[in-house]
């Protein structure tokens, strides 16, 4: 089974799987957050620092437009990248009200025309795309999978939900399900993998299944993909190593207290996952209006908060 690490916006950055890498491991595959390509076909400072030519990195894009996905394909080939991948799946409100990430899926002409255009123009390139399976309603799914299977996508990476879902209820099992049952290609499962379990539970009930994708129980507990392979969960030592490195990093990089602050309050609202009794030092992280404040409460955290067992 190949394990990947899901595209997760301000947190699986550049830093954070330099970090990860160097100290869990386990990923077979990491996406970066999402690139937008636009009309100026130049990147920003923030994506170049995404794309330092990692070779077990994948880009996203984020686009409705095909000629602007082509450009950065084209440009992230030239610097080594033999895939990318298309973000269909992001169920943000600031992205989908701009017919992208999840929202394309509620415009099926213009989504086939952009795709046309992609594969048409990328002969040299594997495409992945990650996708969600509609935009208001399941039923739309069905019409999404015919619509896909025109295409040669390297790897469609299926989250059972819909965007009006974001993250809430159950993921749609059957869902995954009928793409197993209808689509031809490649199919990669993303959806509630929180701990080493849920995923050998899903190897053993999807034997056919190749790969699965892991984001939020990943930022979570950090070791998850290392246990998975049959290595140890993270130990106090290692995610207080993990968390300073990566805090040295944004430090480094960052102008300022205030980003590197918010960069490590998104990151604690998934660690703090690997703890228990965190809610007072937790919420004196988010307080902290400068790092030695901050760190005063990280501390505490990774000192003394139990850790939870692995499941």
């Amino acid at each position: 089974m190949k394990l990947y690490a899901a595209p997760m916006e301000g947190l699986t950055t550049c830093w954070w799987r330099q970090a990860h890498r160097e100290l869990f491991g386990g990923a077979d595959k990491y996406f970066t957050p999402f690139l937008s390509p636009n009309a100026n076909l130049r990147f920003q400072q923030r994506e170049m620092d995404e794309i330092q030519g990692e070779p077990d990195t994948v880009p996203q894009l984020l686009t409705n437009r095909g000629d602007h996905f082509l450009w950065a394909a084209r440009e992230l080939y030239r610097r080594g990248y033999r895939e990318v991948n298309f973000n269909l799946g992001c169920p943000s409100g600031t992205v989908t009200a701009k017919r992208k990430g999840a929202g394309l899926l509620a415009y099926p002409e213009e989504l086939e025309r952009c795709l046309g255009e992609i594969f048409d123009g990328l002969p040299e390139v594997r495409v992945s795309v990650k996708t969600r399976i509609g935009k208001n309603d399941p039923a739309e799914w069905e019409a999404l999978l015919a619509l896909y299977e025109k295409y040669p996508i390297s790897e469609l990476i299926v989250h059972p939900r819909v965007q009006k879902e974001f993250y809430k209820g159950t993921v749609h099992r059957d869902a995954f399900d009928r793409a197993l049952e209808a689509y031809p290609g490649t199919l990669v499962y993303n959806g509630d993998l929180f701990t080493p379990s849920d995923i050998g539970m899903f190897c053993r009930q999807y034997p056919q299944v190749t790969a699965v994708m892991t984001g939020r129980g990943l930022m979570a507990d950090p070791s998850l993909l290392r246990q998975v392979r049959g290595g140890p969960a993270a130990s106090r030592q290692e995610l207080a190593a993990f968390h300073d490195r990566l805090l040295a990093l944004y430090t480094a990089r960052l102008s300022g207290d205030t980003p590197v602050l918010h960069r490590m309050r998104e990151l604690w609202n998934y660690l703090s996952g690997s703890f228990e009794g965190t809610d007072r030092p937790l919420k004196a992280i988010h307080k902290a209006k400068d790092l030695p404040a901050y760190e005063a409460a990280a501390q505490e955290i990774l000192r003394s908060c139990p850790l939870k067992d692995a499941k």
